[in-house]
């Protein structure tokens, strides 16, 4: 499989055999939105069902029970491995129809999915926190069964706080099952701390070299050892003679006051010590952080490298069935593995195709395909028609990407903008020029995007928009061919000159779905900048660990 991103329900897109055939992906990560900060008691509450599909979506921050969870559910319980059915239909028992089971019921159906794609040798790590996680940990059971269970690994989120009447809440949980014993595993190994260092490793060679003592006799040791006399010293030793006589000349033995030969481990040759599960030295991005692309529930790419590292080799293949802002995809690319992200926003889509481009200078279409996004304009068509899907908001999205303008009103994560909210501007593209005296100075171009039938009033109204906003040029993406009247309009606003660049641009521009499937783009200076840049990634930035951690603190 090539690198890809697919745009789509990804339940839908996991249950196609031609995109995803049985046993093809070597490690899944997943970080499906749960909102988490709601009162407990709400998850809980019954429901009537009365919500509009809109809010029963399953990739909202909010899940509800409706229709569709409904559904699902029966489909769990009809064509589900026995094992399966049961666990959720015991669950429903306990918890009853609301938005916690609502989740699971989502969940469940899409975890079969990726048990059935991953490989023997595969694991999946399941992100989620301490609400749900308990929950999850049975559906998961009951999937992979109990005995293919591997670790709770605890990530300690964010710093100490307080909570009312609780003990305050700064972890997530990373659930992490396998699909066989034939598991691929990278042993992880963390650096010792300052004061184990300076409690064990206290002696120290004439040319600098750091030791400990370790145990060379086999007393009460599992399996025993070997019986002889070492230098007037008899006892069950760890090693056969002969290798205690070239340990010895090697000059790696050290003798107690009572003369017992002990082993001189050098701390230049330990690799660290094992990772455990309770991960507290890979921080939360913070609002300074590099990394940080002002996405949500964006997770440190140190967090993802330290999984992708441990559970797969280069050129396995990384799927993230909620890929977000494409950390996951980042971070395998980084550590040399094949990539597959899903998403059902064209926002989320966007965002990680500026990540890819910035970070590794990958272009869509030619280093990775994307699956689902229109490539002609009677796609676009059918895309923007797509109620059912919110296709107004997706299509915005989408033909925004097309020119990497940030969107105005969109909500990462969800998929539904704001109404209302935008003021006449559906996107932003940011750059700088100079004023008249020859001071940087930031501008922006502010877009407009329509799919359905356009006008010269539109024009009109863009025109005004930029007055308003000080901005130096409106752009405006229409999928329909635009009237005379039309250009006549955006002809008589005239230029914007750019001192800089000691150029002119047109001050309003009208720009077609077709004219940028053909290349075309915006006519303005070629510095710009949309959303918060990916940092451009260096080869050889990667610890032993895989570990990003830079700029995160």
């Amino acid at each position: 499989m090539n690198n890809r991103l697919y745009y789509g329900d990804n339940l839908e897109i996991l249950r196609n055999r031609e995109y995803f055939p049985d046993e093809c992906v070597d490690l899944i990560y997943l970080d499906p939105p749960f909102n988490s900060n709601r009162n407990y008691n709400v998850l809980f509450k019954s429901e009537s069902g009365a919500d509009s599909e809109a809010q029963i979506t399953a990739f909202e921050d909010t899940w509800h029970w409706g229709e569709t969870a409904e559904a699902t559910y029966d489909d769990l319980i009809v064509g589900a491995p026995h094992k399966v059915a049961t666990a959720i239909e015991a669950l429903m028992n306990l918890i009853e129809r609301n938005q916690m089971m609502a989740y699971l019921v989502m969940m469940t159906a899409r975890l079969v999915e990726l048990h059935r794609v991953l490989k023997p040798t595969g694991s999946l790590y399941l992100h989620c926190d301490p609400t749900a996680s308990h929950y999850l940990k049975i559906v998961l059971d009951a999937i992979f069964g109990p005995a293919h269970y591997r670790n709770e690994i605890v990530w300690k989120r964010t710093s100490s706080h307080s909570d009312a009447k609780r003990f305050g809440r700064v972890h997530d949980i990373i659930l992490c099952y396998c699909k066989s014993k034939s598991v691929t595993w990278n042993t992880v190994y963390r650096p010792h701390d300052e004061s184990y260092l300076k409690a064990k490793y206290r002696y120290e060679d004439p040319d600098g070299r750091k030791w400990r003592v370790d145990n060379l006799t086999a007393t009460g040791l599992s399996g025993g050892g070997y019986s002889y006399e070492w230098k007037g010293v008899t006892r069950i030793w760890r090693c056969p003679i002969e290798r205690m006589r070239q340990l010895d000349k090697e000059g790696r033995i050290f003798y107690t006051k009572n003369g017992v030969a002990s082993y001189k481990r050098y701390l230049d040759e330990t690799k660290g010590q094992p990772l455990n599960d309770t991960w507290t030295d890979i921080f939360p991005i913070n609002s300074q952080a590099k990394e940080r692309l002002g996405y949500p529930t964006q997770k440190p790419e140190a967090l993802l490298e330290r999984i992708i590292r441990a559970s797969s080799n280069e050129g396995d293949i990384v799927l993230d069935p909620f890929c977000g802002c494409g950390t996951a995809i980042a971070a395998a690319h980084k550590l040399g593995r094949r990539w597959i992200g899903i998403d059902i926003t064209h926002l989320s889509i966007a965002l990680q195709k500026y990540r890819l481009q910035d970070m590794f200078e990958l272009v869509s279409g030619a280093d990775y395909a994307v699956i689902g996004e229109p490539a002609t304009v009677e796609g676009a068509r059918e895309l923007a028609q797509d109620s059912a899907n919110e296709g107004r908001y997706q299509f915005e999205w989408w033909a925004l990407s097309l020119l990497r303008a940030k969107p105005v009103g969109g909500s990462a994560g969800s998929r539904k903008g704001k109404k209302g909210a935008d003021q006449g501007i559906d996107g932003v593209i940011n750059f700088f020029d100079e004023d008249e005296s020859g001071k940087k100075k930031h501008q922006k171009a502010v877009v407009q995007v329509k799919s359905g039938k356009v006008n010269a009033g539109q024009i009109r109204d863009l025109k005004g928009t930029v007055e308003r906003e000080g901005a130096a040029i409106g752009v405006f993406i229409t999928l329909e061919q635009p009237t005379g009247a039309m250009t006549k309009e955006a002809l008589a606003a005239g230029w914007y000159e750019s001192p800089a660049w000691g150029k002119r641009y047109r001050r309003l521009q009208i720009v077609t779905i077709g004219d940028l499937f053909a290349g075309a783009g915006v006519e303005m200076p070629p510095q710009h900048g949309t959303l918060a840049r990916a940092s451009r990634w260096k080869r050889g930035s990667v610890s032993e660990d895989g570990e990003s951690q830079r700029d995160l603190i």
